[in-house]
C-alpha cells in the first residue's frame, strides 16, 4: 500500500483544515483534489456544476485520482463526493490509508452554511439537502474508509493527532514520525 493518507468525508468534515496540519506534521505533502480539479480546468466547481453538471464534474475528478496514483508520501483531501463512483472508492483504496472524517450533522450544516459555493447547496432548502446527501453517502463513506475520525467535538490539532496515530498503526512507523 502506497505511504499517502486520503481524507474523505463530507463537506464541511474538516478534510482540508486537517489534511493541512497532518502533511505538516509529518513532512507529507498536501493535496487538495478540489483545488487540482479547477486548476486543470481553469474554473471554479461551481462554474462547471452549472455548465456542465454534475456527471462532468465527477468524470473531471476520477480523472484527478487517476492522476494521484504515482505520488507517494501525501496527505490527500478529496472532494466530499468522490465516493459516489465505485471506481473512485477502488482508486482511494489503492492510494493509501482512507480515513473518514465524518461530524453531526448539526456541525456539518453550520460550517457549510457559512460558504456560498457549494454548488450542491443552492437549493430551497440546504438543511434538508445536507440532511438527504449524508443520509445517501453515509454508507459509501462507510464502505471506502478503513478508519473513522468523528470531528464533531475535536479541535483541528487532535482530529490530526488521531489521524496520524491511525497512520503510525496502519503503516508500522515508529512514533518518530
Amino acid at each position: 500500500m502506497p505511504t499517502n493518507i486520503v481524507l474523505i468525508g463530507f463537506m464541511g468534515s474538516g478534510k482540508s483544515s486537517i489534511g493541512r496540519r497532518v502533511a505538516t506534521h509529518l513532512g507529507f505533502q498536501f493535496v487538495d483534489t478540489d483545488a487540482m480539479l479547477v486548476e486543470r480546468e481553469g474554473r471554479e466547481i461551481a462554474e462547471i456544476f452549472a455548465r456542465e453538471g454534475e456527471a462532468r464534474f465527477r468524470d473531471f475528478e476520477t480523472s484527478v485520482l487517476k492522476s494521484l496514483g504515482v505520488r507517494e508520501h501525501c496527505v490527500i483531501s478529496t472532494g466530499g463526493g468522490v465516493i459516489l463512483r465505485e471506481e473512485n472508492r477502488a482508486l482511494l483504496r489503492d492510494l493509501g490509508l482512507v480515513v473518514w472524517l465524518t461530524a453531526s450533522e448539526d456541525v456539518i450544516f453550520n460550517r457549510v452554511s457559512r460558504n456560498t459555493k457549494r454548488p450542491l447547496l443552492h437549493t430551497a432548502n440546504p438543511r434538508e439537502t445536507v440532511t438527504q446527501l449524508l443520509a445517501a453517502r453515509r454508507p459509501l463513506y462507510e464502505a471506502a474508509a478503513q478508519f473513522t475520525v468523528d470531528t464533531t467535538a475535536l479541535t483541528h490539532a487532535a482530529a490530526a493527532d488521531a489521524v496520524i496515530a491511525e497512520a503510525r498503526r496502519a503503516f508500522s512507523w515508529d512514533t518518530a514520525r
